[in-house]
């Protein structure tokens, strides 16, 4: 189905848990609370993805909070999997508790990880998230690796004056290994909403400090999967090093996805307020074709995009919340 601004929509980014682990200072608070109260069970998720691919949904990514922390986690995945016409099942995690559940993951039909990782030190590590353990997350993300969940996708949000004198040995991990390193500048959103723009790296800058330390990036073609990020390679290296500007890069445009929450309300719109609520439609049971009229209105009501040269502050819900 297209959106009002002729936009094939066909990604569902799916947070099956506003729950995590991990407590990353730029992404929730330190407390425990969940004021959108309980996650949706995974046959009300099933049933909405069922229903999605009425209107043309493809792609589901499963995104949390940490989606690995549902001790249902496996069966969803299958059952997801097992759906006619979702051709791309991909998982987001900060890969704490990836090792032991991937084989499983891949088993069930996970296609691939993207695994959250802003830092290569293990102190820091613990300092921004709050006491996790590196050792942990780089054990999941080998063993993706091992397991073949590819392309194994490695997101790092970079902070100035956090972790942005790391730029280089991330980006070297590409030369190592098969990894595709992702830099995302940081957005204004739920925790960071206030403080974003004095720690914001631009994609511009950090590509001229990678380039001056390791040389010139050969650009790369984009994957077909409709994603913001643009791709460049270090000579001779097996990975990829991608970079994600929704701040300094309008792509708006070529956006392709809507966002189902864990407390189970559409989004259409990552910046936007504006949601379809679907728990009522779920609590009496509503049929799937009424399910899919509801993510159709939620794709009608997806807005052109924000404003070229700022992207509005995120305050109603945390970035947990709405699905990363």
């Amino acid at each position: 189905m297209r959106d009002a601004f002729d936009r094939e929509i066909t990604y569902l980014r799916v947070s099956v848990t506003e729950r995590c682990n991990l407590r990353c200072f730029y992404c929730r608070p330190a407390e425990t609370e969940h004021p959108h109260g309980d996650d949706l069970d995974a046959a009300a998720v099933v049933r909405i993805i069922r229903a999605g691919t009425r209107v043309g949904i493809r792609k589901v990514r499963l995104t949390g909070g940490e989606p690995l922390i549902r001790e249902d986690i496996v069966e969803m995945v299958g059952a997801i999997a097992a759906i006619p016409g979702i051709d791309d099942l991909a998982l987001t995690t900060n890969g704490t508790l990836l090792a032991p559940l991937a084989h499983d993951l891949k088993k069930a039909g996970l296609k691939r990880v993207n695994v959250s990782l802003d830092t290569l030190q293990p102190e820091r590590f613990r300092r921004i998230t709050r006491g996790g353990e590196l050792a942990a997350t780089w054990e999941g993300i080998t063993t993706a690796l091992a397991l073949g969940l590819a392309p194994v996708r490695l997101n790092a949000v970079v902070m100035r004056g956090i972790n942005d004198d790391e730029l280089v040995e991330l980006a070297l991990l590409t030369r190592d290994y098969p990894l595709h390193v992702r830099f995302i500048e940081l957005m204004p959103i739920g925790q960071a909403s206030d403080w974003a723009a004095s720690r914001l790296v631009s994609v511009e800058e950090m590509m001229a400090r990678l380039e001056k330390a390791l040389g010139r990036l050969e650009p790369q073609k984009s994957p077909r999967d409709g994603g913001p990020a643009r791709y460049w390679r270090l000579a001779g290296a097996p990975g990829t090093i991608g970079f994600i500007a929704p701040m300094s890069n309008y792509f708006c445009p070529s956006c392709n996805r809507l966002r189902l929450t864990a407390a189970g309300t559409l989004r259409p719109c990552l910046c936007r307020e504006d949601e379809v609520d679907l728990r009522p439609l779920l609590a009496r049971q509503a049929s799937e074709a009424e399910l899919a009229q509801a993510i159709a209105e939620a794709i009608r009501r997806k807005p052109e995009g924000n404003d070229e040269t700022a992207m509005r502050p995120v305050r109603d819900r945390l970035m947990s919340e709405i699905g990363g």
